[in-house]
């Protein structure tokens, strides 16, 4: 066993902060990506700033791995995913060279020769990562430990307001009239004199309806409708110019700014029932029965859940609502929590009854979209100690959050460095927000 490697799922910011920590600790790290580079789902938001600054998306294990080849860690702020990734996961990759493996799909994770049922020596018997290729071929990988930081950017959440697909939404979506991901600036002009839905609250479906409400301020015959569950409150535009956050309150400023100007549509209580192809354009109808005019496009944007599927022969204890770590849970529900007010935590929150199994990063909070990628750094940290045999250092908090008071989510697409002068955020994506979350992930 000691002699095995630890799997690490999904070559992400966590993904290759947990390499760096397992190497410093003296133990074998093997990263597999089912993407073709570092930070798959960071490029795929690639043109949106993050909430946090440079010196919160950088893993000090990373940094210290990656001194020594001359690299410098940026210290002023706010990146794009593409900057992230350029600036700081591909350098890491590089530097971890043949520990990181890409167009590794993983399909299941089990114990040698034993499913879930079965329990003498377990702990003793050694992981079996199933694993599929881009070539089509299939293999194992034996493993110590297995820790999973494959995020929650590959299943969003639907459309549907019951929390599944609403009637005709996967044939929508495959026909390619529903799209999960909010369109790049490029694509949202090219979507100018059609009529286009955004469905979500979070920052994802702000940030598109800004973009969008340019696109409507340059073509008046753009139409653009966005779909609220719930009713407007005091808090649907977010903080706005109070917020902590300079930049995620923008975000509501400018999104509030496109309604009010009657550059987009704003539709609530709108729970969603069906999305009917009619002619090649989708029809929205609410569970009430109002149905929204035939639409060239409609933008999900409602958010992320984890995929648990290729665990299913792993022993995992998850809350029932959040379907996060049920000792991590109560830390983190996002009706009492912010960002900023959760509490530090690592290998011991994060452990299941399958013994050195762990979830981490933003798949570890389940549904819960207040993920930072400082808070992930630390989770790695104390699980590569644990893992290394450094209880006490596994114990230990080495994390001051900052007090940011916000959810996981994107920032502005188009703001300029110059306005983002805040304390720490959210790393990332918001339901796939040009994000999020991802990590930058969250949902609305």
């Amino acid at each position: 066993m000691s002699e095995l490697p630890v799997v690490v799922i999904g070559a992400g910011p966590l993904g290759l902060a947990a390499a760096a920590h397992l190497l410093e600790r003296g133990l074998t790290p093997l990263v597999l990506e089912s993407g073709s580079g570092p930070g798959s789902a960071v490029g795929q938001w690639e043109h949106v700033r993050t909430f946090s600054p440079w010196p919160e998306l950088v893993d000090p294990a990373a940094a210290r791995l990656l001194e020594p080849t001359g690299w410098t860690a940026p210290d002023v702020g706010f990146p794009t995913g593409r900057e992230w990734i350029d600036g700081y996961l591909a350098p890491l990759a590089e530097a971890l060279g043949e520990r990181v493996q890409y167009g590794a799909r993983v399909q299941a994770v089990s114990r040698l020769g034993r499913d879930r049922l079965v329990s003498p020596g377990r702990a003793q018997t050694p992981f079996v990562v199933h694993v599929g290729n881009v070539a089509g071929t299939e293999f194992r990988v034996r493993a110590r430990a297995v820790i999973d930081a494959s995020g929650t950017w590959g299943l969003p959440n639907p459309a549907g307001a019951d929390g599944v697909p609403a009637i005709g939404e996967r044939a929508a979506a495959a026909s390619g009239v529903v799209s999960y991901v909010p369109p790049t600036p490029s694509r949202a002009s090219a979507w100018a004199g059609k009529r286009v839905v955004v469905v979500g609250s979070g920052h994802s479906a702000m940030t598109a309806v800004i973009q969008l409400g340019e696109v409507v301020r340059r073509d008046p015959s753009t139409m653009v409708t966005w779909i609220l569950r719930r009713g407007v409150s005091e808090d649907t535009f977010g903080g706005g110019a109070a917020d902590e956050l300079p930049e995620r309150g923008a975000l509501g400023v400018r999104s509030k700014e496109a309604v009010e100007a009657g550059r987009v549509s704003l539709s609530t209580g709108f729970r969603t029932e069906r999305i009917d192809l009619v002619d090649g354009r989708a029809v929205v109808t609410a569970e009430d029965g109002r149905a929204l005019p035939p639409a060239d496009h409609v933008v999900v944007l409602t958010g992320f859940r984890p995929d648990l599927s290729f665990l299913s022969e792993m022993r995992i204890e998850l809350d029932p609502v959040l379907q996060a770590p049920v000792n991590l849970a109560p830390s983190i529900d996002p009706n009492m929590h912010s960002c900023g007010s959760v509490l530090p935590h690592g290998a011991a929150e994060l452990a299941h009854p399958e013994p050195d199994l762990y979830i981490v990063g933003m798949k570890s909070y389940g549904r819960a979209p207040t993920f930072l990628a400082m808070t992930g750094y630390e989770q790695v940290r104390s699980i590569a100690a644990e893992l290394a045999g450094d209880h006490e250092a596994a114990r230990r908090v080495e994390l001051t959050l900052p007090d940011t008071g916000v959810c996981n989510g994107a920032g502005l697409f188009d703001s300029p460095e110059g306005e983002n002068a805040a304390g720490g955020g959210c790393c990332g994506p918001a339901p796939s927000t040009p994000h999020p979350l991802s990590l930058n992930t969250v949902g609305g």
